[in-house]
């Protein structure tokens, strides 16, 4: 971890000392929305009791900061760009806390939506460009080493969200839950305030029609997919179905022809950042798939109790956070794509591996497919993340960061649909494991693909570092 924050001569990134404040803004920033993602999943029950509104409704309370928070990811990512990414992600800070203080104190479901919509706009300003700030604060040498910190840091936060909600809800009702937010957030808002690089602003104006587009493009298709899991009429999910992809056709139509687009399709001419982006989409797709089969797996077919299946998932990932920093580092110096590569085969043999347990199976045979599926993700995270924010110009990261995270969002959230609509065909549930195996293939193709091109990448970069080096030793 020293390593991190050493600082050499010829460095771009910020000082050691300077580096630590920052990187603990950002650790604050993503803890607070990745802890609230699955922490208030399991107050559900206690929320929809204590308002005395249907458990349907009551499910809105996460829906709504899902949606707000994805659809929103590209617009801050391009408004970062216009008014500085410091300014974006510390006014992100700022309306998450305040938002998380009105959440608290509602007394309504209608109170609690609002200001869990206005959670996830903020949750959305500091996902949305987080990776391009790591890239910001650490020299490029350390790029895949502070990456896996971040990775680190999301799957840390996903592992703890449920336990420190279930410890939090056996002493005290669930607006404490929000309250917890408020000294994380004021200590993250001072830090991030002080220590973040400050950056000039871009000359120019912004992309309104291609945000407009946007938010309709990915809220039609989350509320698709929410109606998929809960089971809306399928009129309805073509309806938003068609709604977002009219939306995406068109706002594809305007980056072509806009000043300054909001996601400018040149970032996606480096093959390298097309095939890690696919990568990340259809891992992400397979991931979702696994998680929310796995559950039902556990409980119905294996007659695990909810309390038993939180343990059983812990070593999935308890390993991203132990593998991930590692595989980041190693990322640094051998082929990201390789490393990406190797993860997403023992992902796949480990989901493999999950579909094929029969209902007598014990907790060790469980435990062992779930640690062999951590480690793989976690080994092909952080190198696939590398390769993204890498491989496009430094004026363009803040750009691949918000699509890096939408990505992200929407391949989960496709994965959880796909579940919903596989379990109402009366499948086994194995067989939706086997379409998480089938997702995973696919992001292993892609992956592969682009190991020549990492490789020779490298190859070049070594050979500018030696000259560079013998031009300074004559």
């Amino acid at each position: 971890m020293s390593r991190l924050f050493d600082t050499r001569e010829g460095d771009d990134g910020l000082p050691g000392p300077e580096r630590r404040l920052a990187v603990l803004a950002l650790i604050l920033g993503t803890l607070m929305a990745v802890v609230d993602t699955t922490m208030i999943n399991i107050a559900l029950p206690s929320i929809a009791a204590s308002l005395e509104v249907p458990a349907s409704r009551a499910v809105w309370v996460t829906n709504l900061f899902q949606i707000s928070c994805a659809a929103f990811l590209l617009v801050f990512a391009a408004l970062s760009q216009l008014l500085s990414r410091r300014r974006i992600y510390v006014a992100g800070v700022g309306v998450f806390t305040l938002a998380s203080l009105g959440a608290a104190l509602s007394t309504s479901l209608e109170s609690l939506l609002l200001f869990r919509a206005l959670q996830g706009l903020g949750a959305a300003a500091m996902l949305s460009i987080g990776p391009s700030i790591y890239r910001q604060v650490f020299p490029s040498r350390l790029l895949g080493s502070a990456l896996g910190l971040s990775a680190l840091v999301v799957a840390g936060g996903y592992a703890a969200g449920p336990a420190i909600g279930g410890v939090l809800l056996s002493v005290a009702d669930w607006p404490w839950l929000f309250a917890l937010h408020l000294p994380l957030g004021a200590v993250a808002l001072v830090l991030a305030w002080r220590a973040l690089p400050r950056e000039a602003r871009r000359e120019g104006g912004f992309d309104w029609a291609g945000a407009l587009l946007s938010i309709a493009m990915l809220c039609g298709f989350f509320l698709a997919m929410d109606g998929v899991g809960h089971g809306m009429p399928a009129w309805q999910v073509a309806a938003w179905l068609g709604v977002s992809l009219a939306a995406a056709t068109l706002f594809l139509g305007r980056q072509r022809r806009a000043p300054h687009p909001l996601m400018p399709l040149d970032i996606f001419r480096e093959p390298r950042f097309s095939l890690a982006l696919v990568a990340q989409g259809t891992a992400f797709v397979g991931q979702g798939l696994a998680f929310v089969a796995l559950s039902f797996l556990f409980q119905q077919e294996m007659g695990f109790t909810p309390l038993q299946t939180a343990w059983l998932f812990t070593p999935w990932p308890l390993a991203i956070m132990l593998v991930g920093p590692r595989a980041g580092r190693l990322a640094d110096r051998l082929n990201p794509s390789l490393l990406s590569s190797a993860g997403l085969g023992l992902l796949l043999l480990g989901l493999a591996l999950l579909a094929r347990l029969g209902a007598e199976a014990s907790v060790v045979d469980v435990l062992w497919r779930m640690l062999l599926c951590g480690v793989g993700f976690g080994l092909f995270q952080p190198p696939n993340n590398r390769e993204l924010m890498g491989t496009v110009p430094r004026e363009r990261s803040a750009n691949a960061s918000g699509v890096m995270s939408t990505s992200r969002t929407v391949g989960q959230s496709f994965g959880v649909a796909l579940v919903g609509a596989f379990l109402a065909t009366g499948l086994p549930i194995q067989a939706t494991l086997w379409l998480g195996a089938f997702f995973t293939l696919l992001a292993l193709g892609a992956s592969l693909a682009r190991v020549p091109m990492a490789g020779a990448a490298q190859r070049h970069a070594r050979e500018a570092a030696a000259r560079e080096a013998a031009a300074a030793r004559e």
